[in-house]
């Protein structure tokens, strides 16, 4: 579904990928994982053209991401898009930002994208604040709305940027717990985080990113049980304990 072929990316003179090649099969969930600054937002980034590149190549369903020929607001509309801080439009109603991108971009019926966004309110446990403003919810809500707009787009793959990481403790696990349901049912996934329950319990690789480069891409189990590296045994140590 998705593939990274030696992904190299530069701001001005500063290297912030490095050679990173992976692959993401279909109905797989594969986390991101490493310190601060290591790329990993970055490298979710670039697999929907938000973040381009200037060396390697990036496929996603079969569209070429780094070719100038792709129409990159079309691939955006088939891959799901979470970002750390919702991106909601405040003057818009819950509904009415679910309901905007699908008349816009997909020209679905008003009709029948109002109906597929409060299906999908009703499924991520918000449907009666469908007529709410954003800044009417809490912050694990406006993440949870901002799940249910990505998947009103019937994403082919869905990519979370730290999707939790805003939020107060107590609101991430009415995030984590649409994400694990997302990942049951079989939704290709890339996620950038920190939360290690989540990727013990649902991932089926982890990636651990260092300094811009892939240090390790491995089942969750080896990599939990037994990393490679001293840099990831490091941030394990850290982030478990």
């Amino acid at each position: 579904m998705i593939i990274l072929n030696n992904i190299s990316k530069w701001y001005g003179h500063f290297q912030v990928l490095t050679e990173c090649s992976t692959q993401v099969n279909k109905g797989e969930v594969v986390v991101v994982c490493g310190p601060s600054g290591s790329g990993k937002s970055t490298l979710i980034k670039t697999v929907n053209g938000l973040e381009p590149v200037q060396q390697g190549s990036i496929t996603v369903n079969d569209t070429e991401v780094t070719s100038k020929k792709t129409n990159l607001a079309k691939l955006r509309s088939q891959v799901g898009m979470v970002f750390q801080h919702f991106e909601l439009f405040p003057h818009l109603t819950i509904i009415q930002n679910l309901v905007l991108a699908q008349v816009k971009v997909l020209k679905r019926d008003e009709a029948v994208a109002r109906q597929k966004g409060l299906k999908l309110l009703e499924r991520v446990g918000l449907s009666a604040h469908a007529n709410k403003y954003p800044g009417q919810l809490s912050g694990g809500q406006q993440q949870r709305v901002a799940i249910a707009r990505a998947l009103c787009m019937d994403p082919v793959a869905m990519l979370f940027d730290e999707p939790t990481s805003a939020l107060d403790p107590e609101m991430i696990n009415e995030v984590l717990d649409v994400m694990v349901e997302l990942a049951n049912e079989g939704m290709t996934m890339m996620v950038v985080t920190h939360e290690m329950g989540f990727a013990r319990n649902v991932a089926n690789r982890v990636i651990f990113m260092d300094e811009g480069r892939i240090i390790e891409d491995v089942n969750k189990e080896a990599f939990f049980s037994n990393p490679k590296s001293e840099r990831a045994r490091d941030f394990l140590a850290k982030i478990l304990h």
